[in-house]
């Protein structure tokens, strides 16, 4: 198979979940896209030496997150602080509009805290693949889900019933084994 065929291959197998990833870390949809597309476009550049890695899926994901949170270093942060926060006229059980609190409280948590939360709950991957994807320790991923939950809470206390218990050793490393 030649490079371009094989690259192809590569997008047409993980383009829907890298998508997913890249819209779950921005939170928007065009951004998602252009943040596919440079990791997509920094593959591509080197295919020849990356086609030998044994799992490209963890490789494309662990670029998307480094450049993800490289973009919001250099963007900063838009978010602009309201002394009157908006009333809640809502049933909780609703589950779009969980959704939507869900989502604006995860853009409110830091891009790593971000990653964390999305690689480790959304994506359900143990500690360790967060951890490798990231290129950090197991502990840092702990810390981060711990205070980005705690956060989460915070911002959002409809939520706190649906989100993991903050010291559940079923989530923890050891149990998934």
């Amino acid at each position: 198979m030649d490079r371009d065929a094989s690259f192809r291959a590569f997008v047409d197998a993980h383009q829907r979940s890298l998508l997913r990833l890249a819209y779950l870390l921005t939170g928007e949809t065009h951004r998602a896209e252009d943040l596919l597309q440079s990791v997509l476009v920094r593959m591509i550049g080197r295919w020849p030496k990356l086609h030998h890695i044994d799992n490209l899926d963890a490789y494309a994901r662990k670029t998307m997150v480094n450049q993800y949170i490289s973009w919001r270093r250099r963007r900063g942060s838009s978010e602009t602080p309201s002394a009157d926060p908006p009333d809640r006229a809502y049933s909780t059980e609703d589950s779009a509009v969980l959704r939507v609190v869900l989502h604006q409280a995860l853009m409110r948590l830091t891009p790593k805290q971000r990653a964390v939360i999305v690689l480790r709950f959304y994506e359900d991957r143990t500690e360790r693949d967060v951890a490798d994807l990231l290129g950090c320790s197991v502990g840092t991923v702990k810390s981060q889900a711990h205070h980005a939950l705690a956060r989460l809470r915070s911002l959002a206390p409809e939520l706190a019933p649906r989100l993991p218990a903050l010291d559940d050793p079923a989530r923890s490393e050891g149990a998934r084994r």
